[in-house]
């Protein structure tokens, strides 16, 4: 976890999907990695979630200023009931 400059907490990790789903009638293993931001409370609970946890995130795609890569910002984890 690091500080931005106006003392937000933030913290950057790598979030991982792995699903199976159904395309052209053939099942089809989809595996993505994100780079992903939390900002503020977010990015307390993040760093306290054990690794390998699952839940589901919600937030949006943006690309940082001097860099075409996308990073995942986090607004929302909700538990996986």
């Amino acid at each position: 976890m690091r500080y931005t400059p106006a003392g937000l907490p933030a913290i950057d990790v790598l979030l991982e999907h792995v699903s199976h789903l159904e395309e052209a009638g053939v099942e089809r293993l989809v595996k993505a990695t994100l780079k992903t931001r939390a900002l503020g409370e977010l990015a307390k609970t993040v760093s306290a979630l054990p690794l390998g946890s699952e839940r589901r995130f919600e937030g949006f795609l943006a690309t940082p200023n001097m860099t075409k890569s996308l990073i995942f910002h986090l607004t929302q984890i909700h538990q996986i009931s």
